[in-house]
């Protein structure tokens, strides 16, 4: 590892290029379903050591030089390998924009990657000698993730703190200090190992002691998980009783082509199977639940379909159903077209839309275009059918249907978006009891995507303190307790169904409660100890 060291320290140009991005492609196994935790370990020193060869430049050069391409091209390795399965889009409609696939996957990794970048332009800025560089570099980086996951509307997926979540046990740490707090802390201790090499004139005792506290804050982490979960007692909802169909519908790829009176038809066969014969079937439920995507037309190109959706709905059975909907009040108003939403619509036995709610984070090129009329002009248009992409809903995602507890409405992508699920007054009578979890990751069949994305949302869960029911088109449809912990689950790639019952919420966590506060507050104080540690080291010249 000294010679690791030593390589990293004193490489330039090419070769420090390949290390960096091999090194980040490295850290890229810690994310899930992969895991590979010590690849984390091994990956971030190599970024500590190739910073403390770092020129130094002033002014644009601070910005944008080495140190900024430093972590910039360990982010792009990182990025390459945590996104690659975003690539599986381009086959559908018969890999059609295939050859655009590595040029997509690589750009958005590289735009991401920005972040780090600045990131460890400003970690450099502020560096010091010894211990201190690692807060500072995990505290710059941390910065960066936070920043990545809100500005432009934010970009979440796969922030290193999800490699601390690789189990039950490991993953209750997030009701606490959530996915940012544990980013924080995974960044901090995978960069401990570069206090061994190379070595120095202190023992090899002292020089081990940071990465063996690394290691005893993992196991508390683990020991924490253990309590939590031995010690949680849940107990199953009297009033709610839902049926999940995961109907693997094939036309969310194709908008314009779906046949309504088709899709309705397999879908009220498969709502209406029985699973046992002595199952009473849509009469023993209370919700009815169809995915995102379910029904790829509006309701006002297939008006039947409501009249027939309410025949087949028991008295007091609600569906629950992602569908397109369209912005009349919009279009009455100036008289021009505007697109649709993303939409979970509640829809009662007499076929009435009761409420409903409008996805707001929107996937960019995948339900709308940034610099739309710029990208327009060269033939580039969003992956998800629609008129010209959706417009983005208001952001209420608590929904209050007639007869049903409150819930916090999540429609697929949205399920990333850590502390940003609305408000949830835990004393209101309106307070959610849960959270619903629509999602199509039929265009990632095949790759690691629609694990990872179960992953994350599962995290919300024990964020919130919240059951989460997760309903998708071709898997992975389940349900989760409030500790994450997955109760029932429905097999990928079938088209099946399945009865649940969530279990009561938890009272509140501390995360819930604090929000992100304490985090902002641990940044703050890396920040504060870094320009001491700096101000100190250059004035000691």
């Amino acid at each position: 590892m000294t010679f690791l060291a030593e390589f990293a320290m004193l490489s330039h140009g090419w070769r420090r290029f390949l290390l960096l991005l091999v090194a980040g492609a490295l850290a890229g196994l810690s994310v899930p379903p992969l895991f590979i935790v010590p690849a984390l370990f091994v990956a971030l020193p190599v970024l500590v050591w190739a910073l403390d060869g770092a020129e130094r430049r002033r002014g644009l050069g601070l910005v944008f030089g080495p140190a900024f391409r430093i972590g910039f091209t360990f982010a792009w390795g990182y990025f390459l390998v945590a996104f690659h399965w975003l690539g599986a889009a381009f086959f559908v409609e018969g890999g059609a924009m295939l050859i655009a696939m590595p040029f997509g996957v690589a750009a958005l990794a590289a735009l991401i990657a920005v972040f780090w970048g600045f990131g460890t332009a400003l970690a450099h800025a502020l560096w010091s000698p010894g211990a201190i560089r690692i807060i500072t570099l995990a505290t710059c980086l941390a910065g960066a993730e936070w920043v990545r996951g809100h500005a432009f509307s934010g970009f979440p997926f796969d922030l290193v703190g999800y490699a601390l979540t690789a189990n039950d046990q490991m993953a209750q740490l997030t009701s606490v200090i959530g996915i940012y707090g544990l980013t924080a802390l995974a960044l901090l201790l995978a960069m401990t190992p570069a206090l061994i090499w190379p070595a120095d004139q202190r023992g090899l005792a002292r020089r081990l002691l940071p990465f063996f506290v690394a290691l005893s804050a993992i196991a508390a982490q683990v020991g924490y998980g253990n309590w939590r979960l031995d010690t949680t007692l849940l107990a199953d909802r009297t009033d709610v009783k839902f049926r999940l169909i995961q109907p693997v519908m094939l036309e969310h790829a194709g908008f314009s082509r779906a046949e309504p009176s088709a899709v309705i038809d397999s879908l009220l066969a498969l709502s209406e199977t029985r699973i046992t014969p002595d199952d009473p079937g849509l009469a023993g439920i209370t919700h009815l639940v169809w995915p995102e995507s379910s029904l790829p037309f509006f309701f006002s190109e297939y008006p039947e379909g409501l009249a027939r959706i309410a025949r087949m709905l028991p008295a007091g059975v609600m569906l629950l159903t992602g569908a397109p909907r369209e912005d009349y009040e919009a279009s009455a108003a100036d008289g021009e077209q505007h697109p649709g939403y993303n939409s979970l619509l509640a829809i009662d036995s007499d076929g009435e839309q009761v409420a409903r709610y409008d996805k707001s984070h929107l996937v960019p090129f995948g339900e709308y275009l940034p610099f739309q009329n710029l990208f327009a002009a060269i033939g580039i248009a969003p992956f998800v059918p629609g008129a010209s992409g959706w417009a983005p809903g208001d952001g209420k995602r608590l929904m209050l249907a007639p007869g049903t507890p409150a819930f916090l409405a999540l429609i697929c992508y949205e399920a990333v978006f850590s502390g940003d699920l609305g408000g949830i007054d835990r004393t209101a009578t309106t307070a959610a009891q849960f959270i619903l979890n629509i999602s199509n990751d039929a265009w990632f069949d095949g790759s690691i995507g629609p694990a990872q994305h179960a992953h994350h949302a599962r995290m919300r869960a024990i964020e919130e303190g919240l059951p989460l029911i997760r309903a998708t088109n071709s898997g992975l449809t389940f349900m989760a307790d409030p500790l994450g912990r997955i109760t029932a689950q429905l097999a990928p790639g079938q088209s099946a169904l399945m009865d649940v019952v969530p279990t009561e919420k938890l009272e509140s966590t501390p995360f819930q409660r604090l929000r992100y506060w304490p985090f902002l507050a641990a940044l703050g104080l890396g920040l504060l100890l870094s320009i001491v540690a700096h101000w100190r080291a250059r004035n000691s010249r």
